[in-house]
């Protein structure tokens, strides 16, 4: 009795499509996982690389020379180096094209605004899975546990008399596509709401960064041109 209400030995006699589900639930706990390591690597390089750039931003250094720094050696997973190089490219070009103040300052910050979209989409990439399966393995988990239950009845009927040890294993496989499920679920819910909190919070360093990168370049456009003037 002991050896049939094994997980392995319920999960070998399972019903087909129960097997289908807890093969299914299975996978997806496999993928989660593996985006979880990869986002955990992703996030903790983006930090690392906000304090190792902001360092350099406001230690004086001519902005000019820490673009082609930046730009000859570029930091991986560093949002606020990408807004940097792409406003600081645009505001150099424009400011060679228009000697209007207002134009340079507007196509700068739509430049930083395209940048700051793409480390958007990058912080965010993988997330609706994990939100996926965070909110569907529950319920896939217990449509594999209604089914094996229903079979479980179905068996039942075709015995004369109903006991405990009969009953036992068909309820134990189902039950253990709830419990598969909830494995799916659980660990990708934390990891999601753990990332969507790191992602914000990236991401609004990134946005205080643009604006004080534009008040920069905004009075160094409009020293220039009172001077030219």
């Amino acid at each position: 009795m002991g050896s049939e209400l094994s997980v392995w030995h319920l999960i070998a006699n399972a019903g087909l499509l129960v097997q289908l589900v807890m093969l299914l639930l299975v996978l997806a706990s496999v993928v989660s996982w593996a985006l979880i390591f990869q986002r955990v690597k992703i996030y903790r390089q983006a930090k690392q690389a906000q304090l190792a750039f902001e360092e350099r931003f406001w230690s004086g250094m001519d902005l000019g020379q820490l673009y082609k720094d930046v730009n000859a050696n570029p930091t991986p997973n560093s949002g606020m180096e990408s807004l940097f190089r792409a406003g600081f490219k645009e505001f150099s070009r424009l400011r060679q094209q228009s000697r209007d103040a207002d134009a340079v300052m507007e196509g700068t910050q739509r430049a930083m605004r395209v940048a700051f979209s793409r480390e958007h989409e990058r912080l965010d990439m993988h997330l609706p899975f994990l939100a996926t399966v965070g909110s569907t393995s529950p319920y896939v988990g217990l449509f594999g546990t209604v089914w094996g239950i229903m079979n479980s009845f179905r068996g039942l009927a075709q015995v004369q008399q109903a006991t405990l040890a009969t009953v036992a294993p068909g309820i134990s496989e189902a039950l253990i596509a709830t419990a598969m499920g909830l494995f799916a679920a659980i660990p990708a819910v934390i990891a999601y709401n753990r990332f969507s909190t790191m992602s914000d919070a990236l991401l609004k360093n990134y946005e205080t960064f643009a604006d004080e990168f534009s008040s920069i370049l905004h009075r160094r456009v409009h020293n220039s041109e009172q001077a030219g003037s």
